[in-house]
């Protein structure tokens, strides 16, 4: 209860400070009201149109984010087991990592369909954030456990989730929090930039090139929101997954 007072508090004391801003400006064609902007969602909630949009543009992005974990924690792996694997890969995710996605969504656009590229731009995104921290789990297992588990004469599955994984798991979980939102805005972009023929990133455009800045907010609104809800199901179900994974309690 305590951290939901904290939490409404602070959405009151904004929306304030957007209500006053709004009454200051006086033109809700530049910037309009908190209740003209929700009243808007509410009514493009009701169409078809925004549900279509909204679910085809969360598939892009769960699909670059799931191949992104997948080749992520594969590359991982083996530059952490192999040092010729990380002296060829390391470079290269450290370069994905420092190009603007800008850049990559103009070089990628000249391959790559405008359906296709969204989901390219969310795995590339996500990807060097998925590889750093998992290669952090894995480096940081402690020996000792390791040694043990030696001694014990466990087998390679039974030391990868007795020792390895309850040592990266902390780790993956952090890269997937940081991922979901990371990977939402850059599809967003990436939609913006290329305008596919169902997506969210059409319709910001089209707000824009119209002058509708009610849809415009509205729109980002309802991406904020998305992004929220993603975050708080995905990281929940991950979370229990890990529980299933990591035993606690039972001996080693």
């Amino acid at each position: 209860m305590k951290n939901l007072l904290k939490i409404c508090g602070v959405t009151a004391f904004w929306l304030g400070v957007w209500q006053l801003l709004a009454l200051s400006v006086g033109n809700g064609l530049l910037l309009p009201s908190p209740a003209a902007v929700v009243l808007r969602l509410g009514q493009l909630a009701l169409t078809a149109g925004f549900w279509k949009a909204t679910a085809f543009s969360l598939l892009r992005v769960l699909l670059g984010s799931v191949i992104a974990v997948a080749l992520g924690t594969l590359l991982a792996v083996l530059c952490c087991r192999w040092e010729v694997a990380d002296a060829l890969f390391a470079p290269f995710v450290t370069i994905i990592k420092s190009t603007p996605v800008a850049s990559f969504i103009v070089l990628l656009l000249l391959f790559l369909g405008r359906d296709r590229l969204p989901v390219v731009i969310v795995m590339l995104m996500v990807l060097p954030v998925i590889w750093g921290n998992v290669c952090a789990g894995i480096r940081n297992t402690d020996p000792l456990l390791l040694r043990t588990a030696k001694v014990f004469g466990f087998s390679h599955g039974r030391t990868l989730r007795r020792v390895y994984l309850p040592s990266v798991m902390p780790h993956f979980l952090s890269a997937c929090r940081t991922s979901l939102g990371l990977g939402w805005k850059s599809g967003i972009a990436a939609e913006v930039l290329t305008v596919p023929a169902v997506s969210i990133g059409k319709l910001l455009m089209e707000a824009k090139q119209y002058w509708e800045v009610t849809d415009l907010f509205a729109w980002t609104l309802a991406v904020i929101l998305c992004s929220l809800i993603i975050e708080k199901v995905l990281m929940s179900a991950i979370g229990r997954l890990g529980k299933a994974w990591v035993p606690g309690g039972d001996e080693i």
